[in-house]
């Protein structure tokens, strides 16, 4: 069964992977887009041959669609979604879900009503390397893990976003948060993935020091503590100018784990006994040239409406990881660690 899709927000991740990914999955109809700058939405639809509009209501109400990504402003992500599920349709809602847990709660409760699939777009989940460390932890292949270390940088979203320096991701009004939401929330629900723990603490030290035209936090480093007492750290940053990073590493009593920390293998396991294994799994998905894999979100989001089942990353995955990075801000405020425990 063919699907309908209509793709919310034509910026810069609906045109480099949410439209393109759509476009090669031939289970879908890319039947709508819309964005509020008519030129943006009518550039999607002349490329996709869907139809265009500025109102996203509007398109709900005239369009029959069955699945929807929401590719906007971070505060616009709930209220969209609720509407879109409201509506009867599934939707793929871009990270980091919601700007509170409140919201996160009202979409996860929309879709549970209305009987619709939501999923949140973790991306990092369905990269090669993340996979098999996970096949490797949960085996008990490096033994108990004793630390990890996980970062996420690049030079900032003005080389990304469809509006450069005058990017909604820089205003905290419509951002809410910024490298931390925009990349550190990506790590906190990997490092989840990978471990297979929830994080039970957290402590943070946020600033803005690179970015002048921002009022979000552009540099952040968290500590965080899961519920086996692992401890690591989470880098999330706007300020790596030269090279985009996006290392995971694992420290475990048999072995430690590199993911995506090697041009050539993106899985490196270092064993205490001088044994070296290295994987070549295919390079992550990046916004660095060579980095244009396909992330699988997308497929993922199809096949779970398709075969009826729910998502890797639903709305429940979806708050805790963002969670994580709430907990980040009131550790901030607080200057105190802040418990993740409800």
């Amino acid at each position: 069964m063919t699907l309908n899709i209509a793709v919310i927000g034509c910026g810069s991740i609906a045109k480099h992977r949410h439209l393109p990914e759509y476009a090669q999955n031939e289970q879908v109809n890319i039947a709508a887009v819309c964005d509020i700058v008519p030129e943006r939405a009518e550039a999607a639809a002349d490329k996709y041959h869907a139809k265009a509009y500025t109102d996203y209501k509007t398109l709900l109400k005239e369009e029959n669609i069955d699945a929807v990504s929401v590719c906007l402003p971070n505060y616009l992500h709930a209220p969209v979604s609720i509407d879109a599920l409201n509506a009867g349709v599934h939707v793929l809602c871009e990270k980091p879900m919601a700007t509170s847990a409140e919201e996160a709660d009202s979409m996860i409760e929309a879709a549970e009503r209305n009987g619709k699939k939501l999923m949140i777009g973790h991306n990092q989940r369905f990269v090669a390397s993340h996979q098999k460390a996970r096949e490797l932890i949960a085996s008990g292949d490096i033994g108990k893990v004793y630390s990890f270390r996980a970062t996420f940088g690049h030079g900032g979203p003005e080389g990304w976003s469809a509006d450069g320096k005058d990017s909604w991701f820089f205003k905290k009004d419509e951002a809410f948060i910024g490298a931390m939401g925009d990349l550190g929330v990506h790590k906190a629900d990997l490092i989840r993935y990978i471990l297979q723990e929830e994080m039970v603490e957290v402590g943070a030290f946020v600033e803005t020091s690179a970015k002048e035209n921002a009022d979000v936090d552009d540099n952040a480093t968290l500590i965080l503590k899961s519920e086996k007492g692992t401890i690591g750290t989470l880098a999330a940053s706007w300020a790596y100018t030269a090279k985009e990073d996006n290392s995971t590493i694992i420290y475990g009593e048999k072995a430690t784990l590199r993911l995506e920390d090697h041009p050539t293998y993106s899985l490196v396991a270092q064993y205490a006994n001088g044994e070296v294994v290295k994987y070549e799994l295919g390079a992550i998905q990046s916004n660095d040239e060579g980095g244009q894999t396909t992330t699988h979100v997308i497929d993922h989001f199809i096949e779970s409406i398709q075969n009826d089942t729910t998502p890797l990353i639903d709305g429940e995955e979806g708050k805790k990881s963002l969670e994580i990075i709430l907990g980040a801000l009131e550790s901030v405020e607080t200057k105190r660690i802040y418990s993740l425990e409800k």
